[in-house]
């Protein structure tokens, strides 16, 4: 698809946070680097509003509002707002909503997914089952996947529902990842039917003690993740040059973790599992054989 040349967009802060996959790597064409990144730190900065540092549930509700606020602002009345607090993230994501129409909607759904994770904390909250789960996920990392694709043109109702699925794996992958570091912030993501039918009493992942029903909760877990990839993963082949490529890593990336929590034998519980750099080089190996 061809588009006009556009002005550099503005990037934000820069990314200092520990990624499992790549963010606008070099793989991504040039025109689309700058937009995406505006994406990346729109998300990131309202992660860290949600869930940095000390401030009370009410204080986080607060800001992000203000911070849906400016969102309102830029989307409906250029220029950025005035007085913003953030004005380097929303001038930047601004220039992209202009230049690629970015669905306002997409974006929005990831600040309600932050609300929800913040209202969830507050109130030691259990998600009641993988419906519920799922319907977060849609939210808080599907939109993610949607605005890349809409950057690129693709539209086809598969691609959506193939990119969806890869972003909901993404996400349930990296819950049963952080499982050692959400619990003590009390953030509770494995499915309450689920600790049930497994029998895994509350107190024992309160406590992060590994037991064996823990373990099989976990792998089961970790194994419906990677179906859910696998329902997906074949959108690499439908997109074309850079961003199939691109998709291939991330798709690559996340199935490494799994192998890394199967490695310890799903002791997520005890530790968080990480990429090295070693796992890079059989990362692209796997996306070159996909």
């Amino acid at each position: 698809m061809t588009r006009p040349a556009a002005p550099p967009i503005p990037t934000a802060t820069p990314i200092e946070h520990y990624e499992n996959f790549p963010v606008a790597s070099w793989l991504c064409p040039p025109h689309l680097r700058a937009a995406i990144t505006s994406i990346y730190h729109f998300a990131r900065t309202a992660d860290d509003l949600a869930d940095e540092g000390d401030a009370t549930p009410q204080q986080r509700l607060a800001d992000l509002a203000a911070y849906r606020a400016d969102l309102f602002a830029i989307c409906d009345n250029p220029p950025a707002p005035p007085g913003s607090r953030w004005p380097r993230v929303f001038a930047a994501l601004q220039l992209a909503v202009q230049q690629h129409a970015l669905p306002s909607n997409l974006l929005h759904d990831l600040l309600d997914a932050f609300v929800q994770d913040i209202d969830k904390t507050a109130n030691a909250a259990h998600y009641a089952n993988q419906g519920v789960l799922r319907d977060y996920c849609r939210r808080s990392a599907n939109p993610v996947g949607r605005l890349l694709l809409h950057l690129y043109g693709v539209d086809q109702p598969q691609a959506l529902q193939q990119s969806d699925a890869i972003c909901t794996a993404l996400q349930l992958i990296n819950f049963w990842q952080d499982l050692s570091v959400d619990i003590p912030r009390g953030r509770f993501y494995l499915p309450l039917d689920e600790c049930q039918r497994f029998g895994v009493a509350q107190s024992d992942l309160l406590a992060r003690n590994q037991t064996p029903p823990a373990t099989l909760l976990i792998a089961s877990c970790a194994s419906s993740a990677r179906s859910e990839m696998e329902k997906g993963m074949q959108l690499v082949h439908q997109l074309p040059g850079r961003i199939g490529w691109e998709l291939r890593f991330v798709v690559q990336g996340g199935l490494r973790i799994l192998d890394k929590i199967e490695a310890i034998d799903f002791a997520t519980l005890r530790t968080r599992p990480r990429l090295h750099w070693w796992d890079y080089g059989v990362i692209a190996w796997r996306a070159l054989w996909m």
